[in-house]
Order: C-alpha cells, then sequence, then structure tokens
C-alpha cells in the first residue's frame, strides 16, 4: 500500500511532526510505502476559482505554476492520504487549507471534462490540538468527511493527540503507540 502524508505544520520538528515518527515507522516496517511532504515550505497559491481544471481532461489541468502540481500527482499516486495538521482555531494550517482548496482539478464535475482523477482513494487525519479532542478537531474532522463524499473517497477515521505538556506529550508511550495502532489499522483496509 502507498500511503502519500502530508505535514502542514509550520514547525518542521514541532508535535505534529514528533507524532508523525512512530505513525510512520509502523508503516515502513509493514513494508508500506511512505510519500512525506511538508507543505509549509512549499509554494501553493489559493485557488482563483477560474475553473480552468474542468476542462482539461485526464490530468489536474490548474494554470497556477507553483508546487501544487507535483504534490497532486503524489496525491493520485497514492493509495491513502493522510492529512496530519496541528489545528488552530478548529480547522487545519493555512498550507494544507490552500492546497484542500486547489483539489477541484482533481474532480471534473463542473465543465467539459469528466470522472475523477482520485475516486476510491483513503483518507486519514492526524491532528494535534489543545483543547479536548471533540471540541478541537470536530470542525475539521466534518469538513473532511463532507470533502471525502464529494470527492467520493473513503474516510478511513481520525488520530489525534492534546498538546497537555509540549512536545512531551507526544512523546509518551501512550501517544506513540496510539499512533502504531492507527498505521496498522489503516494497512488493514483493503
Amino acid at each position: 500500500m502507498k500511503f502519500c502524508i502530508l505535514m502542514s505544520s509550520p514547525r518542521f520538528h514541532g508535535n505534529t511532526a514528533e507524532i508523525l515518527k512512530p505513525f510512520m515507522a509502523e508503516l515502513e516496517k509493514h513494508q508500506a510505502s511512505v510519500c512525506y511532504i511538508t507543505l509549509a515550505d512549499k509554494n501553493i497559491k489559493p485557488c482563483k476559482g477560474c475553473y480552468v481544471c474542468q476542462d482539461v481532461q485526464d490530468e489536474y489541468g490548474c494554470i497556477q505554476k507553483d508546487d501544487t502540481q507535483k504534490i497532486m500527482e503524489q496525491l493520485i499516486e497514492a493509495d491513502c492520504v493522510v492529512l496530519a495538521t496541528p489545528i488552530y482555531t478548529w480547522y487545519c494550517t493555512p498550507s494544507m487549507k490552500a492546497l484542500l482548496d486547489r483539489h477541484y482539478g482533481l474532480n471534473k464535475y463542473y465543465g467539459s471534462a469528466s470522472g475523477s482523477l482520485w475516486a476510491g482513494k483513503k483518507i486519514a487525519l492526524i491532528t494535534t490540538h489543545g483543547y479536548d479532542v471533540e471540541y478541537a478537531t470536530s470542525p475539521f474532522e466534518t469538513g473532511m468527511k463532507r470533502f471525502c463524499d464529494h470527492s467520493h473517497l473513503e474516510y478511513l477515521g481520525m488520530y489525534s493527540v492534546r498538546d497537555e505538556d509540549n512536545l512531551a506529550s507526544f512523546q509518551t508511550e501512550e501517544a506513540m503507540n496510539g499512533a502504531r495502532v492507527f498505521a496498522r489499522k489503516l494497512l488493514e483496509v483493503k
């Protein structure tokens, strides 16, 4: 199984990156292919809403020249896309939001082109946050469930860890083991 992990924290060695370590190690232990992409250092322009991509058949087709094209190619190649993000004001980081807004070129629903470049892919979430899980993550998780329904993607669930003691919160055996268990859960999905 091929995983594409989109890590959207602007802190490359922060809490989200820390909880991804045991998660990725578990995937690799089971011979999964892992593509790890940091978003904060990429040039991801906001969607222009121009719909040019909707008239380009069989490819992403966005007219903007930035790093999004290459990222979308990685998503298309993957079996499972893992969105890893700290939760800022009840949603993902700006870099991930910008990328999610650019998904239209993957779904050809609004122009002369038709079909989907990624229908049937699997999506999972890994989040880090303050507050309790439900309060902190439910707006983002609800949004992603709707996103998956709209794009005909299979939502596989979320693993989240609360920041109660900065980086140490993500280095506890409970947090690390939870990440390993979540990785194994994703590997079991066919």
